[in-house]
């Protein structure tokens, strides 16, 4: 079954045609402007991203050729808008998943004592991150008939009439009963909110939805999903313990724990991982929110000139000098919830230049996501056996060994940079009928980076950045 896959990003809006055999024809990517602003908001043209989903969409299909028999929409997950529900126009900006000015709606619910609530409810931390903060913060800005949701139902609302949400962005939100799969009553009573005024929640894989003429004919839209879910439900993590990590403008580790729905113990979240008719598969989630912004921002100062830099200049040093970085530009995520926190450079010296600058900011990236890959062991009771990776990040084969080492486990990089895309293509493939076994592309690594250092070496510099990380959060 040939399907248009639509992969709406932080920075890109993608476009794939998957062909009938998995393998994918044209990709036209979009890209899309994000401002951030100095009291912490982080926002983007609602108008800017409908256009790019649009033209992506119709010259891929131009470029491929022929018909296809079903559309596939992933989504960024958190990022939220207020708009008008009988015209679709929106009403506020996007307000971007990396946005904190909701912080002291976050704190202001912890005086009260309702964060561990929320944890039990939700599955999730209290943090600016997530939806209900952002919502709560809009609602109390613009007009009081704005409908404020996230940005697949507002996109689900243009493409087909739905009022649509899917499971897994569902689970983003800090309103949804992690267990029961719909939305809580009393965790909306603690931010304020209508629960009436949320969105229907539909399975991954779906006939719900309707038909779209945005990108020429009628197409059914028969799958959705938050993106990071659809990279996880791609690389095959459906058993326990199958864990990806995928990097982009931040860095999303999702361990799948098959049908059991967990409660991190350890700094992570629970969510759900997609919902194929009856039946959900959750996974833990932990996130570094600036990795390729970090990299970005490194260019922006002048200290690379491209991504390339990363192994051109970080890879011609073996190590950093002393020199520790934290890439807490937006704050800290799991495992240390901190969204005041800073980034840093730590360990300077007269001896530090352009490379070991660089070199720390890889190593920095790995020693986040390789918390995460242990506090995902010590919640599944057993160390992870191995890490899949996708995302432009990993062309970087400086950050692959180093990831590799400070992790301690094998690194599986994964064939093709389309993970979001191929797997929201599989839903959109089960929702048409097809079975859950042919809809997922089969594939081999492209590449398996081996650690080739000790695990006492690696629990030292571990040790030396965690220090470096706590101290960013007294900042």
């Amino acid at each position: 079954m040939r399907v248009l896959a639509i992969d709406q990003g932080t920075s890109a809006t993608k476009a794939v045609v998957v062909e009938s055999d998995g393998s994918t024809g044209a990709v036209v990517e979009v890209p899309l402007g994000v401002r951030a602003t100095a009291d912490g908001g982080v926002e983007l043209d609602p108008e800017e991203l409908w256009a790019s989903v649009v033209t992506a969409g119709c010259r891929a299909l131009a470029e491929a050729g022929g018909a296809v028999e079903a559309v596939g929409l992933a989504n960024q997950g958190e990022t939220v808008l207020a708009w008008d529900r009988s015209s679709g126009a929106p009403m506020s900006a996007g307000i971007v998943w990396q946005d904190r000015r909701s912080t002291e709606i976050c704190h202001q619910i912890e005086r009260r004592g309702d964060a561990q609530r929320l944890v039990e409810i939700s599955g999730l931390e209290l943090d600016p991150y997530f939806v209900a903060p952002k919502i709560r913060w809009l609602r109390d800005r613009v007009d009081g008939d704005a409908t404020i949701t996230t940005t697949d139902t507002w996109m689900l609302h243009r493409l087909t009439g739905a009022f649509a949400t899917d499971a897994a962005t569902a689970s983003r939100s800090l309103l949804l009963d992690l267990a029961a799969v719909g939305w809580s009553d009393e965790a909306c009573a603690i931010f304020g909110l209508d629960p009436t005024d949320l969105p229907m929640i539909v399975a991954n894989a779906t006939d719900a939805l309707g038909e779209t003429t945005a990108f020429g004919g009628r197409i059914p839209v028969t799958g959705v999903c938050v993106d990071q879910q659809a990279a996880l439900f791609a690389e095959s993590c459906h058993s326990p313990g199958e864990t990806k990590c995928t990097y982009g403008t931040g860095a999303f580790l999702l361990a799948s724990t098959g049908s059991t729905a967990t409660w991190s113990t350890n700094g992570l979240v629970g969510s759900v991982a997609w919902q194929l008719g009856d039946a959900t598969t959750w996974c833990l989630d932990g996130q570094v929110y600036t990795v390729g912004a970090a990299i970005s921002w490194m260019e922006s100062v002048g200290l690379i000139s491209g991504p390339g830099d990363l192994d051109l200049l970080g890879g011609s040093v073996t190590s950093a000098g002393g020199v520790t970085f934290v890439p807490g530009l937006a704050g800290l995520a799991a495992p240390f919830w901190e969204p005041s926190a800073h980034g840093a450079f730590t360990g300077l010296s007269l001896a530090t230049g352009r490379a070991e600058l660089v070199h720390a900011v890889i190593e920095g990236i790995a020693a986040s996501v390789a918390c995460l890959v242990r506090a995902a062991g010590a919640d599944l009771g057993r160390p992870l056996q191995r890490l899949r990776v996708d995302g432009g990040v990993t062309r970087s084969a400086t950050l692959l060994q180093l990831q590799a080492d400070l992790a301690q486990v094998p690194v599986e990089v994964y064939p093709s940079p389309h993970a979001t895309a191929l797997g929201v293509a599989a839903f959109a493939r089960i929702g048409r009928g097809e079975p859950v076994e042919s809809a997922i592309c089969p594939w081999a690594a492209a590449r398996i980076v081996e650690p080739q250092c000790s695990a006492d070496e690696a629990e030292g510099r571990i040790a030396t950045w965690l220090a470096a990380a706590e101290a960013t959060r007294r900042l």
